[in-house]
């Protein structure tokens, strides 16, 4: 049986002040309802603020107490009890009880869905404060697929009010649990949040948040230096290098679980060119990974050649595929195309720059591409509805373990798959429902293996992400949780006093 217990909330001073985020991509109204997790990382920069969970990753732990101030497993691995936190309300006064974590894993409708409901059975509300999820088998990963940003699944959202109001009025006016209140959205323009003082871990140090839109990497560098912001996310290149080096500003790398790679659509349609191994090995040579770390994260990135986070449990490590061009043409020719080839190449606006890089890459080669740059929320709709092919920029940087990121990217009924191998399939079956830990690190390691060996991905790299802020700022909340990718927690975020 194991049990966690949380710890008492901190007291502080009444919140006070104001907090500019410049974010790197507009913010969805998807973003206020955690039953649409994607899969991806940047929705938790709201969900962080408005929303809590059962259980998430907080400073120090990465499966820490949240609303559940404990659970259990039973021996037998079928039976998981969540023991919630006394006295914790809604922004709106409703107080959170089991019944709304019932309520919120039952319309959940985010990433791994599908793995969710087809692996457990019941939810059970015992009393208000204590609820039960059934299993219907031992299902080591469930911790993990359903306690970690891997999904988002386990934060909760009150029943009474968005039943009230309905999905689209939610969207319009969230309620949440979280440290932070709902004040106002402005589509493509900013979302601005208030402290909740009542928040059990402990009272936000910051009265007001704003999120605003800047996608444009110089109009952000240039509201960070002129104190318009005081956070800036994601720069890269000549500007990380020159905010580095102006006084008063404060460049900080964060590591995270940042993977990053080309997805081929169409390997799976014996008509399309990218059906053959060779081409997909051509692009995985034609890339020169190390230059492009140079040149847009200061060297600060680290090369890898899977889709699968080196810390991650069971990952297998494997260097990529070196960079040589003489090779890739070779591969091209031999393949049928001396002369090379043309494709579209899928990305968003948060990875512009490195896709015109690869694309760079890729030309020199006799590659020659044609960017489609999305606004995030329409690239991933055309992701989901897999529309973009046959050449895509791929990144998440979500918590988990080698079986959730095979399970969005590589299993059959992945949200972001586009087709699978039988033997791959089967051997992801096999790993699912194994409980003896050794064989199935084994079993997981012989999927990433066949990924590498087949070059069903062309990844890039570990990166980096460059982030800066201003003087007023005391703590940006960078790092705090370890490999998360955005300031985290929200309520220990400080301005310095006057």
């Amino acid at each position: 049986m194991l049990l966690l217990v949380g710890v008492l909330p901190a007291r502080a001073e009444a919140p006070a002040g104001q907090v500019i985020w410049g974010v790197s991509v507009s913010l969805p109204p998807a973003w206020f309802d955690p039953a649409e997790a994607t899969g991806i990382l940047s929705p938790f920069t709201v969900y962080y603020a408005l929303h809590d969970a059962l259980v998430k990753p907080l400073p120090g732990n990465a499966m820490a107490p949240s609303l559940a101030q404990s659970w259990s497993a039973s021996s037998d691995g079928l039976t998981y009890e969540f023991v919630l936190r006394e006295g914790v309300r809604f922004h709106n006064g409703d107080s959170v009880t089991a019944d709304d974590v019932k309520f919120s894993f039952e319309r959940y409708r985010g990433v791994s869905a599908k793995i969710l409901k087809d692996k457990v059975k019941q939810v059970q509300v015992v009393d208000p404060l204590r609820v039960r999820f059934h299993l219907k088998n031992p299902w080591p990963d469930f911790l993990t697929f359903y306690a970690t940003p891997a999904t988002g699944a386990a934060w909760i959202v009150p029943r009474r009010y968005l039943e009230k109001v309905g999905d689209e009025g939610f969207k319009k006016a969230p309620v949440g649990a979280g440290p932070y209140r709902f004040v106002s959205f402005t589509p493509g323009v900013e979302l601005i949040l208030e402290a909740h003082e009542q928040y059990w871990r402990k009272v936000p140090s910051v009265k007001r948040l704003v999120l605003k839109a800047v996608p444009d990497d110089v109009t952000r560098a240039a509201m960070l230096k002129r104190g318009e912001i005081d956070v800036g996310y994601t720069f890269r290149g000549p500007i990380a290098e020159d905010i580095r080096r102006t006084g008063g500003l404060t460049l900080k790398p964060v590591r995270f679980y940042g993977n990053q790679w080309l997805l081929f659509t169409d390997q799976w349609d014996p008509k399309s060119p990218w059906a053959d191994r060779r081409v997909r090995l051509a692009v995985n040579h034609a890339i020169d990974r190390q230059a492009i770390n140079e040149s847009l994260t200061l060297g600060l990135s680290r090369m890898t050649g899977s889709i699968i986070p080196r810390d991650f449990e069971f990952s297998w490590p494997v260097a990529p595929y070196p960079h040589d061009p003489a090779k890739a043409r070779q591969l091209l020719a031999e393949a049928g195309y001396p002369r090379g080839l043309e494709a579209e190449l899928w990305t968003d606006t948060g990875f512009a720059e490195q896709t015109e890089a690869i694309a760079n890459s890729l030309g020199a080669v006799g590659i020659r591409t044609r960017m489609r740059v999305l606004e995030r929320a329409a690239y991933f709709n055309q992701l989901r509805d897999k529309k973009a092919r046959p050449l895509v920029y791929m990144a998440t940087a979500t918590y988990g373990n080698a079986a959730t990121r095979i399970d969005s990217f590589v299993s059959a009924a992945g949200i972001y798959s586009y087709g699978s191998y039988a033997d791959i399939e089967g051997l992801i079956q096999e790993q699912a429902n194994e409980r003896d830990r050794k064989r199935r690190e084994e079993t997981l390691h012989r999927i990433q293996q066949l990924m590498h060996e087949r070059a069903m991905f062309a990844p890039i790299w570990d990166i980096a992400s460059l982030h800066a802020y201003g003087s007023r700022v005391a703590e940006p909340g960078f790092g705090l949780i370890n490999s998360y990718l955005w300031s985290g927690p929200y309520e220990d975020v400080r301005l310095k006093r006057p």
